[in-house]
């Protein structure tokens, strides 16, 4: 459940219908709201519920996911399929949607992928009543490695020229994590970042980086502890010191 409420907050809403007058929102959820498929278990499945007052008509796409440059990217794939591929939920009810692995999993690395899930506008009456408003929802679809998970993460500290740091997370692992959040600290514990929610992914070979402000400017050379929590709640410390620009 937890996945599913800091999900919630992520959901790209499409204006369909501009008029000055009160939106109609589009209602339906995920459970869960991520997969994990594997050369064992190369199918899987969520629910999609209506939460509304009419039907809703869901339109399913899976595409490759991978990142670069310090952001996401995407692109079409037919390695996963999603069935079926547009769906009608009665209001109040469920739909099962089937999700499965059409290739075999890499050998050392993770496969990742995400299954968008977008609501499809109902026909526009004559005299529209208001403005219509869909969800779309981003599922991620993970598929493990045939090789043993090998956790391996490297952070890094650099000065920026305005007095802040920029913080960086390498994943030379076999599998992705999801940070929640993180603080930065000196060593010696008298300065922080304070608790910053992030919530981002770092996919298997990727890295991630943050802008944070510390209470108060500090010298390059200077020891620095980070503290990081998982989705999982794994917390992640390390040792690291402070680099110039």
């Amino acid at each position: 459940m937890r996945d599913q409420t800091l999900a919630s907050s992520a959901l790209a809403l499409t204006t369909l219908l501009a008029v000055a007058v009160p939106a109609l929102a589009g209602s339906f959820s995920v459970y869960p709201m991520r997969l994990a498929l594997s050369a064992k278990q190369p199918v899987a499945s969520l629910e999609v519920h209506n939460n509304g007052s009419e039907p809703a008509v869901v339109q399913l796409q899976v595409v490759d996911w991978t990142q670069a440059d310090d952001g996401d990217v995407y692109g079409e794939t037919s390695e996963v399929l999603a069935t079926p591929p547009i769906l009608t939920v009665p209001p109040g009810g469920s739909r099962v949607v089937r999700v499965g692995l059409r290739r075999n999993p890499d050998a050392q690395h993770e496969l990742s992928y995400r299954l968008y899930m977008q609501e499809l506008p109902p026909p526009q009456p004559p005299e529209p009543e208001g403005m219509r408003m869909t969800l779309r929802i981003g599922v991620p679809v993970f598929v493990a490695a045939s090789a043993k998970a090998k956790p391996e993460f490297h952070w890094r500290s650099v000065a920026t020229s305005d007095g802040g740091i920029k913080l960086s997370l390498a994943n030379g692992g076999n599998e992705h994590i999801k940070i929640r959040d993180l603080e930065l600290s000196s060593a010696d514990g008298a300065h922080s970042s304070g608790v910053q929610n992030v919530t981002t992914y770092v996919l298997s070979g990727q890295h991630r980086e943050w802008l944070l402000k510390m209470d108060a400017p500090l010298n390059t050379g200077v020891p620095l502890r980070v503290k990081a929590h998982t989705d999982g709640n794994f917390e992640l410390e390390a040792n690291l010191t402070l680099e110039a620009t």
